[in-house]
C-alpha cells in the first residue's frame, strides 16, 4: 500500500493545521480504503493497482459532482469538491503528459497490429492495463480513438 503509505501522517498534519478541507478529502480516502479492504471478497490489505484505481474513482466522483454543481450555477459547492479532488490527486503517481500518452498508444496499436476503429476494444484492452494510474481512462480512449480514425 505504498500509494497510501503516508495517509496517516497527512492526516495528523491536517488536524494540526486545522485544515478541514484537506481533513474531510483524506477522511474520505481512509473510509474508502477500509470499505475496500473489508468487502467481501478483498484479501484484507490493498494492492497499489487498487489504491490507485480507488483514489481515481474518488477524485471521478469528485469532478462530476463539480461539473453538475457548476452547470447548476452552484460554484459556491463546486469549489469544495474541486479542492478535493486535487487533495486526493496528490496521492496519485504523475499523469502522462500528451506527447508521452500518444507515443505509448502508438506502440501498443504497432504491437496489436490494429488497423481501425474495429480494433479498439483490443487496443483499449492493453493500454488500460498498461496505463494504469499514469493517465486517466478518458484521456487513453480518446487517443486511441484518435490514433485508429487517422
Amino acid at each position: 500500500m505504498g500509494v497510501l503509505s503516508t495517509l496517516t501522517e497527512e492526516m495528523k498534519n491536517a488536524m494540526r493545521s486545522k485544515d478541514s478541507l484537506k481533513l474531510e478529502s483524506l477522511r474520505a480516502i481512509k473510509s474508502a480504503v477500509l470499505l475496500a479492504q473489508t468487502s467481501g471478497g478483498a484479501s484484507g490489505e490493498l494492492t497499489d493497482e487498487e489504491a490507485i484505481k480507488l483514489l481515481q474513482r474518488l477524485v471521478k466522483q469528485r469532478k462530476d459532482s463539480a461539473a453538475i454543481f457548476r452547470d447548476q450555477k452552484r460554484p459556491d459547492l463546486a469549489e469544495p469538491e474541486e479542492a478535493q479532488a486535487a487533495i486526493i490527486e496528490a496521492f496519485l503517481p504523475a499523469q502522462m503528459l500528451d506527447d508521452e500518452l500518444e507515443t505509448t498508444i502508438e506502440s501498443i496499436i504497432e504491437t496489436t497490429g490494429a488497423s481501425g476503429m474495429k480494433d479498439m476494444g483490443k487496443v483499449m484492452g492493453m493500454a488500460s492495463k498498461q496505463l494504469a494510474g499514469k493517465a486517466d481512462g478518458k484521456r487513453i480512449a480518446d487517443t486511441v480513438k484518435k490514433k485508429l480514425e487517422a
